[in-house]
């Protein structure tokens, strides 16, 4: 999907506010990873006609935030350290590892099936579908949205209960966010607590997320960026039965780069979220290039690029695929490639990381743009940061 950005506005802010910086470590060698940084957002931005970007970049345990254009047109605010910008579907990330914690704490089994932890799923389809199943989008043909007419958590249970799969589970993966709404909802009864609750209360606080939020509370509304749509229309992520688990998270590239370097080296956590951590990051399934882990998708690196694209493309993103063994051993030392991409109506995101060279990237813009061109410019940043160590 190719976006057209020919005549807007968004050009006139980037020479003006392009590279506002600022970098969270001495010890980094901040000319050689904002060169790097530059050389590769700055014709992304000019492609895209994107308002403002947060670029975060961890490079051996050490973190830079480089921060790019407006947050809103009509004010003409820079993007800051403080920018909250929607991060779609990297918030299934959280949801999975959320899940994962609950495993270590002990209330649930990824190998249980999802209808033993609520009541009005019993005797459906659920029955054969296991929490593993959900985050790995492998229940058997859930789609990509829940349908229109599917307006309230009563409506949402009545069409969960009523799904019939088009496939053994397990066999096919068919990107979800039903899927992931339910793995939420999933979670949160086995925690017995509100599933906001849980990530606010447990998951945020473990992970050192001070920026990070499921609604933006009053007193942060003015750090809210201003979403665009591709058509350069203003949106912001509207309410939806499932936005909750799947792609409800708004969050600072600061606080989405911690989460990442925690996700890269999870000793600093508790024993049972570094074992939460480790458990989103088994690979489960091969679906074309990727390995499908829970939630995180994964490559052996090194890579080429177009390797890395076809992972994140329409075919893999749209379409069902079928499942394999996957490539990738558990036990096996394979240097490896970890990334999600995510974005809603007005906002786009992308990171990636590669824990045996310690480097990671953050993407965050407020407009929509083409994955193919998020995760290149990530690729780019990665092996620029690689080549220089």
């Amino acid at each position: 999907m190719q976006l057209n950005s020919r005549g807007s506005p968004a050009l006139l802010f980037i020479s003006g506010l392009f590279s506002v910086s600022v970098c969270q470590a001495a010890e980094v060698d901040n000319c050689k990873v904002k060169a790097a940084v530059e050389q590769v957002i700055k014709p992304i931005m000019e492609k895209n006609a994107l308002p403002g970007m947060a670029v975060g970049v961890s490079v051996d345990g050490q973190r830079c935030v480089y921060n790019f254009g407006v947050m809103s047109r009509d004010t003409k605010q820079s993007v800051t350290d403080d920018t909250l910008f929607e991060i779609g579907s990297i918030s299934k990330m959280f949801t999975a590892t959320l899940a994962t914690y609950a495993q270590a704490d002990g209330k649930l089994a990824l190998t249980d099936k999802a209808s033993e932890y609520v009541a009005q799923l019993r005797g459906s389809a659920f029955d054969k579908v296991s929490i593993m199943n959900l985050g790995t989008n492998t229940a058997g043909g859930l789609p990509l949205q829940v349908p229109g007419e599917v307006q309230d958590a009563d409506q949402l249970m009545a069409y969960y209960r009523n799904w019939k799969p088009d496939h053994i589970a397990g066999s096919s993966r068919t990107y979800s966010n039903p899927s992931s709404g339910l793995l939420g909802i999933v979670v949160a009864a086995s925690l017995q607590m509100p599933f906001d609750v849980a990530m606010e209360k447990q998951l945020f606080p473990a992970f050192g997320l001070t920026h990070t939020y499921l609604g933006v509370p009053a007193d942060q509304m003015q750090n809210y960026a201003q979403g665009y749509t591709w058509k350069d229309e203003p949106v912001r992520l509207s309410a939806g039965p499932v936005a909750l688990y799947a792609y409800g998270v708004k969050t600072t590239a600061t606080d989405l780069l911690r989460f990442l370097e925690h996700n890269m080296h999870p000793g600093q956590l508790d024993a049972k979220w570094q074992r939460a951590v480790r458990d989103t990051q088994v690979p489960h399934y091969q679906i074309g290039p990727m390995t499908q882990g829970f939630s995180w998708e994964m490559y052996p690196y090194p890579l080429k690029l177009d390797v890395l694209l076809a992972g994140n493309s329409e075919q893999i993103v749209f379409k069902a695929n079928a499942t394999a063994k996957p490539e990738i051993s558990q036990t096996a030392q394979v240097e490896l490639l970890v990334n999600k991409t995510g974005s809603t109506a007005g906002f786009s995101s992308y990171v990636a990381f590669v824990p045996a060279k310690r480097i990671g990237v953050v993407l965050l813009a407020n407009k929509a743009y083409p994955m193919a061109d998020r995760v290149t410019a990530g690729y780019n940043i990665l092996e620029r940061l690689n080549s220089s160590q």
